[in-house]
């Protein structure tokens, strides 16, 4: 074998053995939005909801306050066919839903609490890169919105109060009034079956609760949360359980970068219903409520690379749209806004453990 073909098959070795660790793992983008009573509040939102989608291109995507069930859903997969892009997609006639471009290996319907409909999540099972993903489309109770409690307003009126309420079990007390800790225990319990099974999992949706990263004592004097620290209940269980806050994991800094999803500075809607967007226009209620979590069987087989907001950089602040002047991750589409959320949209690796 001459020294010349010996350097030849060298070279393509080189070439070959990245190119086949490359194919072993596959990046995934995530999608989680609200769709605002299902698209009806922004002139325009459908069309911009289906442009939003195109350009983004999601290869999963968790959408809650869905109306119109699964003709909604076979609707949007229909625009997208048009478009060259091939979905699934379910939502069992319920407001939560999930497309994908992966092949369904199963799409349930499971963590219902306590036998209401409305409080249910639908439970992808996907095959990618050779390790099966489980992913979790949720909206939980949106009743007894206690965080805005310290802002001096009613979570069940949206009415103003005598005074900001900030002692923390006064506040959880209120607050646990409302299914999402119910939810999140039922969707705990249903993952650890998925964990056992060698499966990552993801969640991801409106939780209508901040988290508990977000009310800690940094934060204690910022946007009116009148010096109270709180351990929301949902993401504090999540977190014990092990899994992690992409966006948070990503910007760990809540000042810098506190990440608001709510309320969203759309101003297409203000135009259309003034003062619509703001739900406490004395305070201020700039919050982060959209999530998607994640836990990896192996920090092998599913890892973090990339993360943002979706939507206008622009919030509302005491009833009024402001621009946000922090060190958050904006991607903002060209067409109309469809929400009064901001959506999340991350970046994973997945590959075979």
């Amino acid at each position: 074998m001459n020294r010349t073909f010996i350097l030849l098959m060298i070279c393509v070795g080189m070439l070959i053995v990245p190119t086949r660790m490359k194919a072993e793992g596959r990046d995934v983008k995530v999608l989680q939005l609200n769709l605002w009573h299902g698209l009806s509040q922004v002139p325009g939102g459908y069309e911009g909801f289906i442009e939003m989608l195109d350009t983004i291109d999601a290869d999963v995507i968790f959408l809650c306050e869905i109306k119109g069930g699964q003709n909604f859903i076979r609707q949007v997969i229909g625009e997208m066919e048009s478009r060259h892009k091939h979905y699934y997609g379910e939502t069992f006639d319920l407001p939560v839903g999930v497309l994908t471009k992966f092949k369904p290996d199963s799409i349930t319907k499971c963590c219902t609490v306590p036998s209401n409909e409305e409080r249910t999540m639908v439970k992808l099972l996907v095959t990618i890169a050779g390790h099966q993903v489980a992913f979790y489309s949720c909206h939980l109770d949106h009743r007894h919105y206690e965080c805005y409690l310290p802002r001096g307003y009613s979570g069940t009126t949206w009415k103003k109060i005598d005074c900001p309420v900030t002692d923390e079990q006064e506040v959880l007390r209120a607050n646990r009034l409302a299914y999402r800790d119910e939810s999140v225990k039922a969707f705990l319990k249903e993952a650890r079956k998925d964990c056992e099974a060698g499966r990552s999992v993801v969640i991801g949706g409106d939780f209508n609760e901040p988290s508990h990263l977000d009310w800690q004592a940094d934060t204690r004097e910022l946007w009116d949360h009148h010096g109270a620290i709180v351990r929301w209940d949902c993401s504090s269980m999540l977190h014990r359980a092990g899994f992690k806050d992409a966006y948070r994991e990503r910007y760990p800094d809540p000042v810098r970068c506190p990440g608001f999803t709510f309320p969203a500075g759309n101003r297409k809607a203000e135009e259309a219903h003034p003062g619509n967007l703001a739900w406490a226009p004395e305070a201020d209620e700039r919050d982060r409520i959209d999530f998607i979590y994640y836990n990896a069987s192996s920090p092998q087989s599913l890892s973090l690379k990339d993360c943002s907001l979706v939507g206008p950089s622009e919030t509302v602040l005491r009833g009024k749209i402001v621009q946000t002047l922090t060190d958050d991750a904006f991607f903002t589409p060209q067409g109309v806004w469809p929400s009064d959320h901001k959506g999340n949209l991350v970046v994973f690796t997945v590959r075979k453990d």
